[in-house]
């Protein structure tokens, strides 16, 4: 999205694959949680990690198509219309965004095709690691209640559905705190404010308008999907590799995140090399590391740049064998992304 570093879809899609993915078994559903009760009006009964899955379970029990919003204080705005659909462990989305250029993604589990009718070029690559809130790639684990609290501060009314509100709390100032309204009776994700530690919402996303088992069919978008007659189709070669390989390694942890995946892919154009991307996440909160060969035709050697709640650093890192670009990127305040500059340095 426009008010991502990463740009509109990419983080409307990841925010809308994991906050509001709600999906349609085969199967019977698995029965979810019960709303949590609160005592004293600020005490849940949910921990963090159970709020999560609660949010986790209802994110694979119905069809939706919807309008996804997102803004940001400064007045940026970015929408999207959105269809989702599962069948046992299939999931598919179709991404259409509302503002901007004219884009449309699709999404068959980790397979991502995006189509830009302006350019006619088809973008085909594969996402194991989404970047998503919450962190919905599997379960998730204990280790998150060390990194956050959460308390439920009262209800509200979403797109015409009730919804708990609740709010995840950071233990330290290296990640950002997040309302979460979640609908009364699934769990589902319907708004999500990011906040800063004054508790300043510095972005916002949320369904305009949403319908719940809507009559989305696996066929229909698969069949979208593969029509890319009349566009030149590219492909995103990504290699998995590891950080050690590659001669990287983290001097001290930061603490909370934990490696995920690491990947390599030829620089574009006409510069030689690769570039790797290196992925942390605290069950929450994503940081990528992106490290290519220097190039002295960048600058200046140090940028930080904020849109909504995603921060970029670009830094000129210099080892042994020569120096380096390190781009780190994620929605962490400032001071987290330094950390992991900071730490960061040649094993070889």
């Amino acid at each position: 999205m426009p008010i991502s570093a990463r740009g509109f879809l990419v983080l409307v899609a990841a925010l809308c694959m994991a906050q509001v993915s709600l999906a349609q078994s085969r199967n019977p559903a698995p029965p979810v949680k019960s709303p949590p009760s609160a005592t004293g009006g600020d005490t849940p009964a949910l921990g963090v990690v159970e709020w999560l899955e609660r949010m986790h379970a209802a994110a694979r029990q119905r069809n939706y198509v919807g309008t996804f919003v997102v803004s940001a204080p400064a007045g940026n705005l970015s929408s999207a219309r959105i269809w989702h659909v599962c069948e046992g462990d299939l999931q598919m989305e179709r991404i259409e965004a509302l503002s901007g250029p004219p884009r449309s993604t699709f999404r068959r589990n980790d397979q991502v095709v995006t189509f830009l009718p302006d350019v006619k070029v088809v973008k085909r690559e594969k996402r194991e690691n989404l970047e998503l809130f919450p962190n919905l790639s599997g379960t998730p684990d204990s280790s998150i209640a060390e990194s956050y609290g959460v308390r439920m501060i009262g209800k509200d009314r979403v797109a015409g559905f009730d919804a708990d509100v609740v709010q995840i709390e950071p233990r330290d100032a290296l990640r950002f705190g997040y309302k979460v309204w979640s609908e009364r009776r699934s769990g589902l994700v319907i708004k999500l404010q990011t906040v800063d530690r004054d508790n300043r919402v510095i972005e916002q996303s949320a369904f305009s308008e949403l319908q719940l088992d809507a009559p989305v069919k696996v066929h229909t978008l698969t069949q979208m999907m593969g029509s890319t007659a009349g566009y030149r189709v590219e492909k995103s070669e990504l290699e998995r590799t590891t950080a050690q390989r590659e001669g990287w390694a983290l001097s001290k942890p930061v603490a909370g995140f934990r490696p995920v995946s690491s990947f390599r892919r030829p620089m574009g154009g006409d510069a030689q090399g690769h570039t790797m991307q290196w992925t942390f996440s605290d069950g929450l909160a994503t940081v990528s590391l992106f490290i290519e060969p220097y190039d002295a035709q960048r600058k200046p050697d140090e940028v930080l740049l904020a849109l909504g709640a995603t921060y970029t650093l670009t830094r000129r890192l210099s080892g042994k064998d020569g120096d380096w670009w390190l781009t780190a990127v994620g929605e962490v305040p400032p001071q987290t992304l330094d950390a992991f500059a900071q730490n960061l340095v040649r094993s070889r």
